[in-house]
């Protein structure tokens, strides 16, 4: 057993307070928020029940961690109501209108620029 290996693995929780697996050695009954998604179901207001843990140089502590949570504990997803669709159109429309000019653009504007790309580059515009 490697020692990175063995400061992922805690299956007691007693050093990490919950329990703790390596990378991809999860046991069967427990996913991350993504993968419940992907079965149509969310974690419901469920503690988090365990979490998978490797070693990483991106990181600043050094661990890259996922949290898990227990699939027989989960709620399947809440459907999207009409009204829940209207606001997220208003939200991506709101998105794409440009604050200067007032057009909207076929593409999310750019938070960097705050405008759409006509009125953030204008004389690029005229040349062409």
């Amino acid at each position: 057993m490697s020692a990175a290996f063995g400061k992922c693995f805690d299956p007691s929780g007693a050093r990490h307070g919950i329990p703790t697996f390596p990378w991809r050695l999860a046991p069967e009954g427990y996913a991350t928020r993504r993968q419940l998604r992907s079965q149509g179901l969310r974690p419901g207001g469920q503690q988090v029940s365990a979490q998978v843990m490797r070693v990483s140089r991106r990181r600043k502590g050094g661990v890259a961690v996922a949290y898990l949570y227990r699939v027989d504990r989960a709620l399947p997803v809440r459907p999207m109501t009409s009204r829940k669709w209207g606001a997220l159109a208003l939200a991506m429309l709101a998105r794409r209108t440009c604050p200067v000019c007032g057009t909207v653009a076929d593409y999310c504007i750019p938070r960097s620029l705050g405008m759409c790309v006509t009125c953030a580059y204008p004389e690029e515009q005229r040349a062409s």
